[in-house]
């Protein structure tokens, strides 16, 4: 059996989290840096859509906001996109935003040709320099999926593709609060 280079980044990139980090990735999510009653302040970047817009982390505040570090070669990614999608749908008029962050690796042609030819409906950003991810993290697997609370907290992070039946729970836990 081969192993692709990016499988072997990917497991590369695993083994520098620590290990209890990586056991509750593993075991669906769990606490991660930023998760539960463990909430940390959302790193207040600034970056730039793919139509051109400039914008800061910080005008999100007072919504919920689903960070979401992908890239269109992770197969993963692609898989979760609809669901990404469909939960972006569902809360979208409720003060929830998503924002996709492409990777520093992924060509900006094909993020360009992703987001349009799946109508994305919501904010994408091309990571060209990798600060946002080094700033979230570092970020160095992706799917990497961060929710942020409506005071600009991360209060989860998924390694993976999250539950997002429980993904569901959690941001209309975090809708309701004040």
């Amino acid at each position: 059996m081969s192993v692709s280079r990016r499988h072997l980044a990917t497991a590369a990139g695993l083994a520098l989290l620590p290990a209890a980090w990586l056991a509750a990735a593993l075991a669906g999510g769990g606490w991660l840096p930023g998760s539960g009653d463990r909430a940390t302040p959302a790193p207040q970047v600034a970056y730039t859509l793919l139509n051109g817009q400039q914008h800061h982390i910080g005008q999100l505040k007072g919504q919920v906001v689903l960070v979401n570090f992908w890239a269109t070669s992770c197969t993963s990614c692609v898989a979760e996109m609809p669901a990404i999608t469909a939960t972006f749908e569902k809360f979208r008029s409720r003060s929830y935003q998503t924002l996709a962050v492409a990777m520093q690796y992924d060509a900006p042609a094909n993020v360009a040709s992703f987001a349009e030819s799946r109508q994305l409906p919501f904010g994408v950003v091309i990571d060209n320099t990798g600060e946002i991810a080094r700033q979230f993290g570092p970020v160095q697997a992706t799917p990497t999926t961060f929710l942020i609370n409506k005071r600009g907290q991360i209060v989860q992070r998924y390694l993976g593709a999250p539950d997002f039946a429980a993904l569901h729970t959690l941001v209309e836990q975090l809708l309701a609060e004040t």
